[in-house]
């Protein structure tokens, strides 16, 4: 599949799964119908961390791919966002808008610009690293673009947080925003039931602890 054809795919499973999302741990009425994490979570393989060797980050994509025909970043920040300003001439790239940061509940003013674009950075929340130690090794180059690009596993986020959180797993790091974690390891689960990523049994574990609170968690569809 050439490049233009796999911006192309990405675009459309994209726009199909973002007409159902799940923000910010609100629950919608199709969410409420969802799988429980908890549920799937029993269904994802337990084992070992494998090693590291031969990872790149250019084995899943060589850069963001298109939605809609915006780059990926752009049609995140899009959605997380809110009170959006273009860039001049531009209905793609965001100037500037504000984030309600889902990993620390701040408010973010982002904008633009060399030195100040990297406030709010699109996080993987099923690390590209830790996905390449669980199974994604085993994965087609299209089924890793595909979770490079996928909307499910992509949040705007605040930037030094995300930068502290590294290709960290659930049981190495979770939110410093206590009332998001049940929606941000919901969608760990959901991404990795997708692409049939695996988990670790302390990995398994931390995130059966922090459902146990909230066992009526669903699994997010986007």
């Amino acid at each position: 599949m050439n490049k233009t054809a796999r911006f192309a795919a990405a675009g459309l499973l994209a726009v199909g799964l973002f007409a159902s999302a799940l923000e910010g741990g609100v629950v919608s009425a199709e969410a409420a119908s969802a799988p429980l994490a908890s549920k799937v979570l029993e269904k994802l393989a337990v084992k070992g961390r494998a090693p590291k060797t031969g990872y790149a980050r250019d084995l899943f994509s060589d850069g963001w791919g298109t939605i809609s025909g915006c780059d990926t970043r752009n049609f995140i920040l899009k959605r997380d966002l809110t009170s959006i300003t273009w860039r001049s001439g531009e209905n793609c790239i965001v100037a500037t808008g504000r984030l309600v940061d889902p990993y620390t509940g701040k408010a973010i003013k982002f904008v633009r610009g060399v030195k100040t674009s990297l406030a709010v950075q699109i996080d993987h929340v099923v690390a590209v690293s830790d996905a390449w130690q669980k199974g994604a090794q085993q994965l087609s180059s299209e089924s890793r673009y595909s979770f490079y690009n996928d909307p499910l596993n992509l949040l705007a986020v605040d930037g030094p947080t995300n930068s502290a959180k590294g290709d960290g797993d659930a049981a190495t790091w979770l939110p410093p925003n206590k009332s998001y974690r049940c929606a941000y390891v919901a969608r760990q689960v959901a991404v990795k039931a997708k692409y049939k990523i695996w988990v670790t049994s302390a990995e398994k574990s931390a995130i059966q602890g922090i459902l146990a609170k909230c066992p009526k968690q669903p699994i997010p569809s986007a």
